[in-house]
């Protein structure tokens, strides 16, 4: 019998991990508004930007901007990237109650990523954490490459267990298992999620699939099966890496609403509205919204038309 959880979280990552990628450089104006859709669609947790700098991430240069003019939000937990102490008091200065930190369970991405190993970075992050907790902000931590690095290729379970852990112990709530470059497949998902859970528990778990195989509802939904209730993903299936060769974007939270509706489990998130939030920015972008569910609809409509 299979037994998933009742409701599940859904992190909206596309403001800052789906966007981060792409070439059109969006206005301050239209992020406010593409979040905006996102809360009306019902998503509580959005990762709103990064405080990185300009030169590596150009998108993110807005960031404190975008986070001023939303303001103060009672209804929503917004939150922000931030990888270094440079870019901490810019963050606190915007407002927000929660950062994210990240580290890479490959030493190849690590050093092509932020030019450091795993080690110095989990310097850098556990000052990060320790200020913004100090400072009534509380810290998300990331594991990139948590299924497969594209210099490394298959990366062992335990290097991701214990990032886990040093994640964990630096304050880190939330821990957000990173397929970045889009290989896992369902047992693999399952494996390693038990493995980690094994050590922190289900609770603080979160997976972020990449669907570059066209694997990542397989993945997500082997993960629910474990008991995992908190999953990561990007309006209009956003994103990819710009340091992951050949990575595709994230999963479309279009796609994992509907077949998390379809199987009655809760999420509070209107569907309706959520494509109208991929419609919006896929126009703004200039080009077709590309989640499977938006391109199923389409399709319909065109044959309803043509009918």
């Amino acid at each position: 019998m299979v037994t998933i959880p009742s409701r599940v979280e859904i992190v909206e990552v596309g403001p800052r991990d789906g966007l981060q990628n792409e070439n059109v450089l969006l206005p301050v104006a239209d992020k406010v508004e593409l979040i905006e859709r996102l809360a009306r669609a019902g998503l509580i947790r959005i990762e709103a930007g990064s405080f990185v700098s300009p030169t590596a991430a150009p998108q993110m240069a807005s960031t404190g901007e975008v986070l001023r003019r939303l303001g103060p939000r009672s209804d929503l937990r917004l939150s922000a990237l931030v990888p270094n102490l440079r870019g901490l008091p810019a963050a606190l200065e915007a407002g927000v109650k929660e950062i994210a930190v990240f580290a890479a369970a490959s030493e190849s991405f690590s050093q092509r990523n932020i030019n450091c190993s795993i080690a110095e970075s989990l310097e850098r992050f556990a000052a990060v954490a320790a200020e913004a907790m100090r400072r009534g902000v509380q810290a998300r931590g990331y594991v990139s490459c948590a299924f497969g690095c594209p210099f490394e290729g298959e990366i062992a379970p335990r290097d991701v267990v214990n990032l886990a852990l040093e994640l964990r112990g630096m304050g880190c709530r939330e821990i957000s298992l990173g397929d970045t470059i889009g290989v896992a497949t369902p047992l693999r998902a399952r494996r390693l999620v038990e493995s980690v859970a094994g050590k922190i528990g289900f609770g603080p778990l979160a997976v972020h699939f990449h669907d570059t195989y066209g694997q990542a509802l397989a993945n997500i939904f082997a993960c629910l099966e474990t008991g995992v209730s908190i999953v990561d993903a990007a309006v209009g299936g956003l994103g990819g890496c710009p340091y992951a060769p050949g990575a595709s974007g994230n999963v479309a939270t279009e796609d994992v609403v509907y077949m998390l509706d379809g199987m009655g489990v809760e999420t509070g998130v209107k569907l309706k509205e959520l494509l109208e939030a991929g419609a919006f920015v896929a126009q703004r972008l200039g080009r077709d919204p590309s989640s499977s569910v938006a391109r199923a609809l389409a399709t319909t409509a065109e044959h309803g038309r043509s009918a």
